[in-house]
This record gives structure tokens, C-alpha cells and sequence, in this order.
């Protein structure tokens, strides 16, 4: 008996979901951030009316019916790694009966399933969104922040061991300044300059009408910068080394 994924559904041919790719996207329900500013939050929090369980042999046989046109299987959430598991069957299938390329995009602040696998070597692209300042951007209590911006670290840190191709996203609210990305560029920027293949996206939180976020309140107030302000942003990047920069502006 197929194992069962408890999914939003997927999009065959995706032309968003990976940067210069193509990609068949699957999003999985659940999630451990309450980011206010999600616009997936439903999914996110297992809304029955959203969410439902689908088993592997489903998506593989959809999967293999797009497999002309895309470059990767990129599975999404929510926090897919929450059902690692299912997700490292999936994966597993995915590559054996298919040879397709695997992208994951991960909050990465689960250590475990994570490490699993990257060990395996399931895992051939990783997106995933640089939320600073995090006590602000994750939802949670600071404590429960801090806790999990170590694990995001030591995730970041097995990628650059792996070298696995990076698509670093930052969600730009009107919380980020120079200062706080001076900051973590300082940080983490020894495991993004061990990379091969890295790209960072500018991406601006956009709020209502163009998203329904799980907080309107809050992205009224915090969503929507300036074209100055992100070329800013990117002119630090480069200035830290950073030569892939792009700034997007579809909804994050």
C-alpha cells in the first residue's frame, strides 16, 4: 500500500517555484512558523478545507506524466519536512523510478529530518527564505525564535557541506534595514561563499489585495517597500561578494 502525504494538491508545470527552471510543484500541509505575513497560512495550519490525503503512487503517476517539461520535482508548504518521512519516500520514488531532480523548499529550521535527507542524498536544490529579523518575521515566542534560528544555522551549514545549489530568498518587510543584514551576512555568509551554485532573491512581502496574509493588520502596517530601498539591499549583497542577485517581486 502506497504511503500517504497530507497535501494542498500540486501544479504540473510551474514556471514560478524555482528560479530559472521549470518545476512540478507539490505543497504539503502543516507548519511550525505562524509567520504573519504567510499567505499559505491555511494550508499551513491543515484546513481540511485546503488539505487532503493523497497517497505517493498519486503524485508519482502525476509527476511522471510532466516529466518532459520540467527540470525539477519542487515540493513546498507549509514545512514539508514535518512529514519527512512520507517526504524521503516520496523523494526516494521520485528519483529511482523517474530520474528527476529534487527541490526542496524548507523554512530549515528542523535539524533532523533535514540532515536525514541530505545524508541520503535526496535532496539536489534547496530554496528557502532568509527571514530576518526572525523574532519578528517567524510569529513565535522569542524564545522558541532563537531556538530555532541555531537550527536554521546548522542547516545552512550542512547545505554548504553538501554543496547542494542554494536559492536564498529574503522577505523584505518594512523591518529589515541595512543594519540587521550587515549582521547576518557577517554570519552565515562563510557557508553561502562555500556554495557553487548560489542564488539570492529580493523578494518584497506584498499584502492585500494582491495577498490574503494570515495577518492583515500586520502586513498593512509592515508590507510594501520602496524600489530604493531594495536596491539598497542589493547593493549590500554585492558588496559582501554576493554576484546573483535578483530582485523579485511576485508575492512571497
Amino acid at each position: 500500500m502506497s504511503s500517504l502525504i497530507y497535501s494542498s494538491g500540486w501544479k504540473n508545470v510551474s514556471l514560478i517555484d524555482v528560479y530559472n527552471s521549470v518545476s512540478f510543484t507539490l505543497w504539503l500541509c502543516g507548519c511550525n512558523l505562524k509567520c504573519p505575513f504567510c499567505h499559505n497560512w491555511r494550508l499551513a495550519e491543515n484546513d481540511p478545507g485546503v488539505c487532503r490525503w493523497v497517497t505517493i503512487d498519486e503524485v508519482v503517476e502525476s509527476l511522471s506524466a510532466s516529466l518532459m517539461f520540467i527540470d525539477y520535482l519542487h515540493v513546498t508548504g507549509g514545512e514539508p519536512l514535518l512529514q519527512w518521512f512520507s517526504l524521503s519516500k516520496l523523494l526516494q520514488e521520485a528519483g529511482d523510478s523517474l530520474r528527476v531532480k529534487k527541490s526542496l523548499n524548507t523554512n530549515m529550521t528542523l535539524k533532523e529530518p533535514f540532515k536525514r535527507l541530505l545524508d541520503k542524498g535526496l535532496v539536489d536544490h534547496v530554496a528557502t527564505d532568509l527571514k530576518l529579523p526572525y523574532y519578528d518575521l517567524h510569529g513565535l515566542p522569542p524564545e522558541v525564535a532563537d531556538r530555532l534560528w541555531k537550527n536554521y544555522l546548522e542547516n545552512l551549514r550542512l547545505v554548504s557541506e553538501h554543496d547542494i545549489p542554494l536559492e536564498l530568498r529574503i522577505p523584505v518587510s518594512r523591518f529589515l534595514n541595512k543594519e540587521v543584514l550587515e549582521k547576518s551576512l557577517n554570519l552565515i555568509g562563510k557557508y553561502l561563499h562555500r556554495l557553487s551554485n548560489l542564488v539570492i532573491i529580493i523578494q518584497p512581502l506584498v499584502g492585500p489585495p494582491v495577498t490574503t496574509p494570515r495577518s492583515v493588520e500586520w502586513c498593512v502596517e509592515n508590507c510594501g517597500v520602496g524600489d530604493d530601498f531594495l536596491a539598497l539591499l542589493k547593493d549590500v549583497l554585492r558588496k559582501h561578494g554576493f554576484t546573483k542577485v535578483v530582485v523579485k517581486k511576485e508575492p512571497a
